[in-house]
């Protein structure tokens, strides 16, 4: 019996996504703007014919098909993140002292946690969209590692380590990553 020779996976773009690639650098555009990765694998080839997007190998083995269903799960989350963005979900929870949180330019401010004098601050990443509404953050940006990144790092801003957190429940937590409710 003959091992198979190469692997291929196709992937379909809707309607209003339009992708190009050269060398390294994969760009999907859509509705609501461009988002870009580089890809740089010797044995994964990427073709794009019309709406068609194939990844290809050059040999069977299996570390070559674990890295063309990443790459095909990279894709997905870019023609989503293109056609109508990620939005992460935060709730701002503070039990005695009101937390006083405020986005100012690139910075993320949280005054008065648990009394604190001095405020705590967090720069943001280029790409991100964060806005406070009441009790709650919302992050969105297009690129979805971005916004899941922003995201953990305003939670671990408030964190204290060495509590226990179902006594402290001070903070600010996720509770919505991108659509998946979190209990």
């Amino acid at each position: 019996m003959k091992a198979k020779e190469k692997i291929t996976k196709e992937i379909e773009l809707p309607e209003n996504i339009a992708a190009s690639f050269n060398g390294q650098l994969l760009v999907i555009k859509g509705p609501k703007g461009e988002v870009k990765r580089q890809i740089k694998h010797h044995n994964i080839f990427i073709k794009i014919y019309e709406k068609k997007i194939i990844f290809e190998s050059k040999g069977h083995t299996k570390e070559n098909k674990k890295t063309i269903g990443s790459l095909a799960a990279h894709l997905k989350n870019m023609v989503k993140g293109s056609a109508q963005g990620h939005t992460y979900i935060l709730k701002i929870c503070s039990g005695h002292f009101p937390m006083n949180v405020s986005v100012s330019g690139k910075k993320l401010v949280v005054k008065n946690f648990l009394g604190e004098k001095v405020p705590r601050v967090l720069d943001l990443k280029e790409g991100v969209d964060v806005k406070v509404e009441g009790d709650m953050i919302r992050v969105t940006s297009l690129n979805k590692e971005i916004a899941g990144q922003a995201s953990a790092d305003i939670e671990q801003m408030t964190r204290r380590p060495g509590y226990d957190t179902r006594i402290f429940q001070d903070g600010i937590h996720i509770i919505n990553k991108d659509g998946k409710e979190l209990k």
